[in-house]
């Protein structure tokens, strides 16, 4: 859990989607702040965490009127046209804070009741298996993307040690799967791995993203060089793996089991 949680008034939570999310409508964040702390979040390098003075991860807003302001906003923007949600761009939506404040699942009964045309949930926690029963409400209209940046233990404990085991993600993977509800797996960034990787994702999943700092990160990698997440390469002895080919490794190895149409790359693969 952050060591400092603050509860605030939003003054608006539906913001038009730009730039790599253009495909949306909206997205938006029901927290403000990840106790996630990826070391290499492109987050860290935006103006919310470098105004704050404060360490990412250390610190999480909750916009505890979120639910209340979704329900109007929504309505407004269905009547103007179709609407299209990316959850969350800034934010993991089921970071450890979630399990108490219950604020994203209080979103999600807003959007059963009410549903957008499309909601793309974006997390890498396996809490996500908890809302299930809404997530089966919104039947087609929902896609959950699991970021599954590896499949090897060491890797994930080096660059994202707050963040949820690669077992239980693949599990959540699973459950919800087995529950008909749409999912993809998202190796983003794609961290070294083993070979076994895609062939372990086959059995779960039968939709993958992939992608790295050089397409995602919103500033061709330069927002990541910033961060100084190479020197977790160097210290590994993996700096072949940070370089803009090292994802085709595991994209090669993603199609000998899934089928190319099923294998999407970096923005093509978080698109509604």
């Amino acid at each position: 859990m952050p060591s400092q949680v603050t509860k605030k008034q939003a003054k608006s939570l539906l913001t038009k989607a730009s730039g790599f999310l253009e495909g949306y409508s909206h997205t938006f964040n029901p927290y403000t702040g990840c106790a996630f702390a990826c070391s290499y979040c492109y987050v860290r390098q935006m103006p919310v965490a470098l105004f704050r003075g404060e360490a990412w991860g250390c610190w999480v807003d909750v916009k505890e009127n979120a639910p209340a302001l979704l329900a109007k906003e929504l309505t407004r923007a269905k009547a103007k046209g179709p609407v299209t949600i990316f959850m969350s761009s800034a934010t993991d939506p089921y970071q450890p804070i979630e399990f108490k404040e219950r604020l994203t699942r209080a979103l999600l009964e807003v959007m059963s009741a009410e549903p957008p045309d499309f909601l793309f949930l974006q997390t890498r926690s396996p809490l996500v298996t908890r809302d299930a029963d809404l997530l089966q409400l919104l039947g087609e209209r929902v896609r959950v993307s699991m970021t599954v940046e590896t499949d090897r233990e060491e890797i994930r404990r080096a660059f994202t040690p707050s963040a949820p085991p690669i077992a239980a993600r693949l599990e959540a993977l699973r459950e919800l799967a087995a529950r008909g509800i749409p999912v993809q797996a998202t190796i983003a960034p794609a961290l070294p791995c083993s070979d076994g990787f895609a062939e372990r994702l086959a059995g779960i999943v039968d939709r993958v993203c992939i992608d790295d700092y050089f397409m995602g990160d919103g500033a061709l990698g330069k927002r990541t060089e910033r961060i100084g997440v190479r020197h977790i390469y160097d210290a590994l002895e993996l700096t072949d793996w940070y370089s803009r080919d090292a994802y085709l490794r595991v994209y090669e190895g993603l199609l000998r089991h899934f089928p190319q149409e099923r294998i999407f790359i970096s923005q093509a693969g978080f698109l509604p």
